[in-house]
């Protein structure tokens, strides 16, 4: 599934045109979508009450079509039409169907409005859609206000809007202080990119894509895909019945500090859990110790050690030798970032000869790299580097707000500019190749906000580069199987208290059912 702009969006109802699809059967399509989705939520709709918020084009036109077939369908339906421009032809469809309809210009209180929602089962946003941007006029903002405070106040009506809430721009994610705040959003055809960009995606609740009768195959050349279960389901490895643990791969994770004991193992467990045949771990001596005991399915390579308790300089060559033997690589979860530390990776990772062996930096190998002039020219091995926003802005030498004002452009010229995969972490985490292909996360759960989570994501990440997907799909597959093992945590659980650990179970489970879609 792609993720539009407005101006993309425009193109495939264009393109829709010259296939022979009208703007109408599209309208017509959308409406009938919407209303079926609304029926299923509400399980069903005869004599729920329902108010449409209706605009002046054709999202409000999208709302009174399935404004139709609810009142059809047995609700009782309420027209607010906030402005004199409307579709009329749209309008009078409604009106044969006896809904009740209140003009905005006469109801300058908005008393109306608060009496119907208050009683109201749903309230749909129809009022403004791809082309409106942050700036409500004063009409629009006393409306939204109004029901913004009626939603802060009820618990009863759900919110619901129709391709985007109104107050967001659907290119940049900006967003008006008095958006429509939605519970659902239904988005028509395809998700704008506005709904996944902060602060607007703040205000679109759970986010539902709609067919709506576009023909297949039109959406040739748009670069960005929606990172989902049928995406990731086609990306993923098969399992043959006569496999062995040689057939799926062998993972070396290098990684761990006397202070950091346990995110190599995190990142180790990780890539047992996705299916990897094997994983050594390679660490100072006294993390191996402890880390035999926490996992006792790794094998391990232990390092020689400075005082301080990283793996010393000398010890790259030993690293260096494992690496070579490797199907796929994890380096940097819990290195520490110190000299000691800086020399040893650059020995292990920027010296030549090169490499095949593809590699996920994490953590503090990306600190590093951030301190040493001219690294993307030097790096001897193809590599995802997996930033958070601040290991984003050290790499590039700028602010983390910089980067997270324009969160898929960052990871784009990056990309690009050092020839690598680049996963930038965050809600709605960007997956970027050096080719120009891009994707975008559906996710954005609070409850990954905690320490682990990303050594957790490199580990699958490598697991899966260790059964042969190439970085990019292994990216895209990785960071969907890590969010989605997340949604089921937090379905049980809520918002806050996970343990990256508590992922490791769950990743099983999840990568299957993704397989077998």
């Amino acid at each position: 599934m792609k993720v539009v702009t407005s101006d993309e969006m425009r193109l495939l109802e264009s393109r829709a045109a010259e296939a022979g699809v009208s703007a109408e059967s599209l309208m017509e399509s959308a409406g009938l979508a919407v209303a079926r989705s609304l029926a299923h939520r509400l399980d069903g709709v005869r004599s729920k009450r329902i108010v449409v918020l209706v605009g002046p084009g054709n999202n409000g036109g999208d709302g009174m079509v399935a404004a139709r077939y609810l009142a059809d369908w047995g609700a009782v339906v309420t027209l607010y039409m906030t402005t004199a421009r409307r579709r009329e032809d749209k309008f009078e469809e409604c009106r044969e169907r006896r809904c009740r309809v209140v003009e905005a210009s006469e109801d300058l209180e908005c008393w109306q409005l608060g009496s119907y929602v208050s009683l109201a089962d749903l309230v749909l946003d129809a009022v403004l859609g791809i082309g409106a941007h942050p700036g409500l006029d004063p009409v629009l903002r006393a409306i939204f206000e109004s029901v913004g405070e009626m939603k802060a106040h009820s618990q009863r009506p759900v919110f619901a809007a129709l391709d985007l809430p109104t107050g967001i721009d659907a290119d940049t994610g900006e967003c008006d202080d008095a958006c429509f705040p939605a519970d659902v959003t239904l988005a028509l055809g395809a998700p704008k990119v506005g709904l996944l960009q902060f602060p607007g995606a703040a205000r679109v609740g759970a986010l539902e894509t709609l067919s709506i009768g576009l023909p297949e195959s039109i959406d040739y050349g748009l670069p960005l895909d929606l990172v989902d279960a049928s995406l990731t389901g086609g990306l993923l490895p098969p399992r043959p019945a006569d496999g062995h643990k040689g057939s799926f791969g062998n993972v070396l994770v290098v990684g761990g500090h006397r202070r950091y004991v346990g995110a190599p193992v995190l990142a180790a467990s990780a890539a047992y859990r996705v299916g990897a045949g094997l994983v050594n771990l390679a660490a100072p001596e006294d993390v191996s110790r402890i880390a035999a005991v926490q996992l006792v399915e790794q094998v391990h390579t232990p390092l020689a050690e400075t005082p301080e308790g990283g793996a010393s300089a000398e010890a790259a060559g030993a690293a260096r030798e494992v690496l070579n033997a490797a199907s796929a690589a994890v380096v940097g979860p819990g290195m520490g970032a110190d000299e000691s530390s800086a020399a040893f990776l650059r020995a292990l990772l920027l010296t030549e000869p090169a490499v095949p062996t593809p590699v996920v930096l994490d953590a503090d190998a990306l600190n590093i790299l951030a301190n040493i002039y001219g690294w993307p020219s030097m790096l001897a091995v193809p590599t995802v580097l997996t930033p958070h926003p601040g290991e984003m802005g050290r790499l590039l030498g700028r602010p983390a707000h910089e980067v997270q004002a324009d969160r898929k452009g960052a990871a784009m010229a990056s990309a690009e500019q050092w020839g690598q995969v680049v996963v930038l972490k965050g809600a709605h985490t960007v997956i970027a190749a050096p080719d120009g292909r891009v994707a975008l996360s559906p996710f954005a759960n609070p409850a990954l906000a905690t320490a682990g989570s990303g050594d957790v994501l490199a580990g699958v990440i490598g697991g899966l580069l260790a059964q042969g997907m190439e970085r990019y799909e292994a990216a895209v597959a990785g960071v969907y199987l890590h969010g989605a093992a997340a949604e089921r945590w937090s379905a049980a659980n809520g918002s806050g208290g996970m343990l990256a650990s508590d992922l490791l179970a769950l990743l099983p489970r999840v990568t299957e059912d993704t397989r077998t879609r």
